[in-house]
């Protein structure tokens, strides 16, 4: 008999000895789950009616006054709110499934900037529902608890700082009505203060883009229910990682084979540009002039640098789910993944993903010490490089050497030191006051109420829009973060979740700490960031809850064992 067919063995066992195990229903209890499988079916029907009349109410006038995509998009939305809102933890499942899909979604809808907001129809529905259901409950909303302090200053400082700045210029007068206009002051004439922006709309979004996903480790933290929960997330990322990686690669071929233009026979600088006119099958605006040896690819993002953050996290989430499955099929399929995340940083044209891809795998195998783990260290690294040589195998010795190439000469040409230092200088430059310049003023989805400055590091536009106090108050509550999900992943003994959490971590601390571009402002990053906190932060209840449940299965193991040996010498003594 082979080890697969023992496994299912021990598993139809396991599952025969549970059902026997557990007592038969009685009439009330088959009565009460009858009654409330009608009132979920009622619930449901409910809620389809009334979403869908209020689609029709809303959604019709809006076609009828401006255009039936208009008026189909806000149905649409409204029925999703009312779902999300009605059953959270769906919700969130969906949320996690459309943000890898965000760019290429939003591009087949039209590009509309509005539309970028479209994954918090899933997202903030699902979190008021699951704040309402806690405090129902008398649950915790702050997890963990020591959080509070750091977050509450930052949050106050923030609320401060939108007031005081962004909502004060909101009152000044537009630049274009008072052009050409002045007033006498300190014995001159000086322009009329102004504002070019919506500077408080603005000021929202950069609220929103700063703090507005750390309550996702709230909504993680009541979604991951135990083991099985847990393994089903690690499962569906390394599932959409796969489909994304997939859709990169063919995104590549298209490109490669002619079957997409890009930005061939483009011009000048054009060459060197992205263009949403040269998008292909999914993402974005891409750049693809192989003539000049300058590639950028989008994935399934709206830009090559979305793209780049995902194939680093992706392969953050590969290695977790490499090491730490307890399937070995799915071990197999995260190798998988790794290897497509691999062949991806490579033919992507990004040189963040061909520099961190590699440099995070290290990071975690030093980390989280999985290179003391030999035994299983060494065959996972076999099939790794087995599986990445099948890869590479497809793709012309001489483009991956030119893409190295490539690399280093950017490298060279613009080094990341310099430029981090630039951006720095500029923001310590430009300093607005002890509240900074105002949330958002330098946020680039905020672009769509006026002009931004455009910093393009993640710590130097904090320090930008918040000034010193606030970037201090910022760097404080994110290092208390990670510290704390440091001892978390620290405090536990079990190695798969063990796994996971050193993994999550070692996320954490290089997108916390690394200076280069803006993580925290790109998507799936910014999402993933606070998920895989939350995650951490809950694994300490999961290994509780699987303790307690070793406990209970032992002591019902003993227990059938005496009422074993005892119905033997019953039968002896009647003998």
């Amino acid at each position: 008999m082979t080890g697969l067919s023992i496994d299912r063995q021990k598993k139809k066992n396991k599952q025969g000895q549970t059902k026997a195990d557990s007592p038969p229903l009685n009439i009330k209890e088959k009565l009460a789950l009858k009654k409330e499988e009608r009132q979920r079916k009622q619930k449901l029907t409910g809620l389809i009616i009334f979403a869908i009349c209020v689609a029709i109410l809303l959604g019709l006038p809006l076609s009828l006054l401006f255009d039936a995509t208009i008026g189909a998009a806000v149905s649409l939305a409204l029925i999703l709110v009312v779902f999300s809102f009605s059953y959270p933890r769906m919700a969130l499942w969906a949320f996690i499934i459309y943000v890898p899909f965000t760019g290429t979604i939003i591009y087949w809808l039209g590009g509309s900037p509005i539309l970028q907001l479209s994954k918090d129809i899933f997202y903030l529905p699902a979190l008021i529902a699951l704040v309402l259901e806690c405090r129902k409950k008398q649950l915790p909303i702050i997890v963990p608890k020591q959080l509070g302090t750091t977050l509450l200053l930052i949050f106050v400082f923030c609320v401060v700082c939108l007031l005081a700045v962004n909502l004060q210029r909101q009152f000044l007068p537009t630049c274009e009505s008072v052009e050409g206009l002045t007033i006498f002051r300190d014995g001159r004439l000086r322009a009329i203060p102004c504002r070019e922006s919506e500077t408080f709309l603005q000021g929202l979004l950069g609220f929103k883009v700063l703090l507005g996903y750390v309550p996702l480790i709230f909504c993680t933290y009541y979604l991951i229910k135990d083991k099985p929960t847990l393994l089903f997330f690690g499962r569906l990322l390394v599932t959409l990682a796969i489909i994304c990686c997939v859709l990169g690669l063919m995104q590549y071929w298209m490109l490669k084979t002619g079957r997409c233009v890009g930005t061939r026979g483009e011009v000048a600088d054009l060459l060197f540009k992205a263009s949403l006119e040269a998008r292909c099958l999914v993402g974005g605006a891409l750049v693809y002039s192989p003539e000049v040896n300058m590639i950028r690819l989008p994935g399934t993002f709206v830009s090559p640098w979305h793209w780049a953050w995902f194939l680093v996290s992706s392969a953050v989430i590969c290695y977790a789910s490499a090491f730490s499955e307890i399937s070995q099929k799915w071990r197999l399929a995260a190798l998988v993944g790794l290897t497509l995340v691999f062949i991806n940083a490579v033919v992507s044209g990004q040189r963040l993903a061909f520099f961190a891809v590699p440099m995070i795998i290290g990071l975690m195998t030093i980390l989280t010490g999985q290179i003391a783990n030999l035994k299983r260290f060494l065959p996972i690294i076999f099939a790794a490089t087995l599986l990445l040589a099948i890869g590479f195998s497809f793709l012309n010795p001489d483009f991956v050497q030119q893409r190295y190439d490539s690399a280093i000469a950017r490298w060279q040409q613009a080094p990341p030191t310099a430029f981090i230092q630039e951006q720095f200088d500029f923001a310590i430059r430009n300093q607005g006051g002890i509240l900074g310049r105002g949330l958002g003023v330098a946020t680039s989805a905020a672009r769509v109420f006026g002009d931004i400055s455009f910093v393009e590091t993640y710590h130097s536009k904090v320090l930008f829009e918040l000034g010193y106090i606030g970037f201090a108050l910022y760097m404080i509550f994110m290092t208390h973060l990670v510290y704390l999900a440091f001892r978390t992943y620290r405090s536990l003994k079990d190695p798969t979740l063990r796994g996971f959490a050193g993994s999550y971590w070692v996320l954490l601390l290089f997108v916390t700490y690394l200076p280069y571009w803006y993580a925290l402002d790109t998507d799936p990053v910014g999402v993933y960031y606070w998920i895989f906190a939350g995650v951490i932060f809950k694994l300490p209840v999961i290994e509780k809850q699987e303790k307690e449940a070793k406990i209970l299965a032992g002591e019902t193991a003993t227990k059938s064992s005496k009422k074993g040996l005892k119905f033997k010498r019953k039968g002896i003594s009647l003998a």
